[in-house]
């Protein structure tokens, strides 16, 4: 991933709105999706919490930014509500 996407994907949780769910799923490079209920960053790492546990029984697994290749959100959110996230309407 880019050094600007991973920045950016970094902002993304950095500045998680309190108006969004912290839950979704987070799609890695290893091309596994990690749903989660909750998080918190550590420098260039995030700590993903799901609400239950994986098939080897962990219920937190810690991925760098730069694994993270999207971020799923499963909640039925208005669009214009992600501009708290920095996204902004084309035209």
């Amino acid at each position: 991933m880019a050094t600007g996407a991973v920045k950016d994907m970094r902002r993304i949780f950095a500045e998680w709105p309190v108006s969004i769910p912290k839950s979704g799923l987070a799609v890695t490079t290893f091309g596994e999706s990690i749903p989660f209920c909750s998080f918190m960053l550590s420098g260039d790492l995030l700590l993903i919490e799901r609400k239950t546990p994986d098939a080897q029984g962990a219920r937190r697994v810690i991925v760098a930014f730069d694994t993270i290749n999207a971020v799923k959100i499963l909640d039925a959110i208005e669009m214009p509500r992600f501009t708290a996230m920095g996204f902004q309407s084309i035209g």
